[in-house]
């Protein structure tokens, strides 16, 4: 375990993230060009609608372009990807090829929490900087108490393609496009998954109303 910190292991953490002006259109969310109602589409999203109890689907939690040209003001979706980079892979690999399963599984295991900690912790930065009227930031409105924070007790909620409420995952391949992750090492496989392994992304709503939902 002292390889993790003394060779470097965990030193290949990094983030890449932005704020992209989007409206709903229907059971759609497009990314814009520029940040304008009547810009054209850069990226179309397609989500399910649920088909019964309150009929939810994610394009509801922006802003729609009717409205969005009646107040001159199209809303934001912001993406992020984070990854622990490829060397704690390898070691977890390395050790599974000496037969260190136990060892193994810890490696793993510790990568896969701290690939979600890195998300998580990424999320609330976006929280902070993502201002609403009055330079109040969306992380104004997060909980005081560490245990809620588990229990999403913050305002609005962050998706990941694949699951739930966005099951689409070639919508992944878009995503990828507007972040350019390969900066930071990460490419995308024809499966559709992330590489390096220990990688994660996912997209964010910061409507108040926005919770986990299936359909």
């Amino acid at each position: 375990m002292d390889r993790l910190s003394t060779d470097g292991i965990l030193a290949h953490a990094a983030v890449v993230y932005g704020y992209f002006p989007a409206v709903s259109e229907g059971n759609d969310i497009v990314v814009l060009t520029e940040p304008k109602p009547d810009a054209p589409v850069r990226y179309r999203f397609h989500f399910p609608r649920q088909q019964r109890g309150r009929f939810l689907c994610i394009a509801d939690f922006i802003r729609s372009r009717e409205l969005a040209a009646e107040r001159g003001e199209v809303d934001v979706l912001p993406f992020q990807l984070v990854t622990m980079g490829q060397p704690i892979a390898d070691f977890a690999n390395e050790l599974f090829a000496s037969n260190a399963y136990r060892d193994y599984l810890e490696v793993h295991g510790i990568g896969v929490q701290l690939t979600e900690a890195l998300a998580e912790y990424w999320h609330r930065r976006i929280r902070e900087e993502l201002k609403f009227s009055g330079d109040r930031a969306m992380a104004a409105e997060d909980p005081e108490a560490k245990e809620d924070y588990f229990k999403l007790g913050y305002r609005g909620a962050r998706f990941a393609f694949g699951y739930g409420a966005c099951p689409d995952l070639e919508d992944r391949a878009k995503m990828m496009a507007l972040l350019e992750p390969e900066r930071i090492g990460v490419t995308l496989s024809e499966e559709l998954q992330l590489h390096p392994e220990q990688s994660t992304d996912a997209f964010v709503l910061h409507h108040p109303e926005a919770k986990y939902f299936n359909v």
